[in-house]
């Protein structure tokens, strides 16, 4: 994948635990910047379909009530 140039600005003290981390894990900062940015991602993807299926949990019941049951478990 192409990469993109990203320039942003934090106080001295972030920047000094940006490279002390990544220094810690044996790589640059560019690489743990990218790293943490797609943990983040990957964290609120699991958190929204977490928070989906609790959902889906509470309003069962209004569902089937809804549009009924049949199919339940079974592709269409």
């Amino acid at each position: 994948m192409p990469k993109t140039q990203l320039n942003v600005r934090v106080d001295e003290a972030t920047a000094e635990a940006a490279r002390q981390r990544a220094l810690q894990r044996g790589m640059s900062v560019n690489r743990y910047i990218e790293e943490l940015v797609k943990q983040d991602a990957g964290e609120v993807g699991h958190t929204f379909v977490e928070a989906a299926a609790d959902f889906m949990k509470q309003y069962e019941s209004v569902f089937a009530e809804e549009f009924g049951t049949e199919g339940k478990g079974t592709s269409r």
